[in-house]
């Protein structure tokens, strides 16, 4: 405020009231709505954490008193070898989904930017598709896919020659189960990760390209030296989402379990807290692994965010 409105201010008190009034007013117009995220988000958070505190199994779910032991639930669980089984085993799965996702998407970005219209409007529609399709309907559609005995892949496999996939149950062993979920789940993520860039690449002037490739520049030295930098912060904050996502898939991985696994084999983050809370009652232990991965979602978040930071600072 400059010392002119100093001066009208001081000659006109209901002219400062007013401007002051002005200041404070787009505040109070966002209370209520961070007043209700605040409530929607925060009373869920608190009573975990509180759940995480307490003895709290079948029997208080009938009425009895919880009991609070505090921190034994977490020393329980980061004592538990299979707690961090777990924990490795979601993290790799994560990182792995998120790259081949993020590599697929650029990808069919690229191809949508290179091809006329009438092939773009027919990849972008498939995509839809496959995006648009409730999560349970497309699993339903995919173990028809994998099932050992009826299911197509093991039929076409057979047709080609191939007897030793005759009945073949391609989520009986741990490697194959999670190299089907991968190709699921990034099936179900390479639309909104494609559309994104695309949308990213709408911004890279065809006119910089064209004088880059006037000088001799190949189309991998024009992606990774002037594509790949216009968009790299589209590209992070795809891959962030990514991995915040990919760490927390519970459908696909449950209902593949529910389809021929072993659950104690596959479970990721998502299916040990709901094995801990709806199978075996244990809603203290589950509110304590809830807790955690959302510590380990924040760090691995932080992680990513400072790294951004500093290769911006350089």
């Amino acid at each position: 405020m400059t010392t002119q409105n100093l001066v009208l201010d001081r000659a006109d008190p209901p002219r400062a009231d007013k401007r002051r009034k002005r200041q404070i007013a787009p505040y109070l117009l966002i209370v209520p709505a961070v007043g209700i995220l605040i409530l929607a988000l925060g009373y869920p958070l608190v009573w975990q954490f509180v759940t995480s505190m307490q003895k709290f199994g079948l029997a208080q779910q009938f009425g009895q008193p919880p009991e609070f032991v505090w921190f034994a639930n977490y020393v329980t669980l980061f004592t538990d070898p299979y707690m961090w089984t777990v924990v490795a085993r979601s993290i790799a799965f994560c990182l792995i989904t998120a790259g081949v996702t993020m590599v697929v998407g650029t990808l069919m970005a690229l191809l949508m930017n290179a091809v006329n219209t009438g092939v773009r409007i027919t990849i972008q529609i498939s995509m839809l598709l496959a995006w648009a399709m409730p999560v349970v309907a497309a699993m339903t559609v995919w173990n028809w896919l994998i099932d050992w005995r009826r299911g197509v892949l093991n039929n076409v496999l057979v047709s080609m020659g191939f007897e030793q996939f005759r009945n073949h149950n391609w989520l009986a062993d741990p490697l194959s189960f999670f190299f089907i979920a991968m190709i699921i789940v990034v099936w179900m993520s390479v639309p909104f990760v494609a559309f994104s860039i695309f949308a990213g690449l709408t911004q890279v002037s065809t006119e910089v390209l064209e004088a880059a490739q006037m000088d001799g520049a190949t189309p991998s030295q024009r992606l990774w030296y002037i594509i790949v930098p216009i968009i790299k912060p589209v590209l992070a904050i795809i891959m962030l989402l990514q991995i915040i996502w990919d760490l927390r898939v519970f459908t696909q991985i449950r209902l593949l379990q529910d389809a021929g696994s072993i659950a104690s084999e596959t479970n990721l983050l998502g299916t040990y807290i709901y094995q801990l809370g709806v199978g075996s009652s244990d809603f203290a232990m589950a509110s304590a692994v809830s807790i955690f991965v959302l510590i380990l979602t924040v760090a691995l978040s932080w992680f990513y965010v400072r790294s951004m930071l500093k290769e911006d600072e350089s």
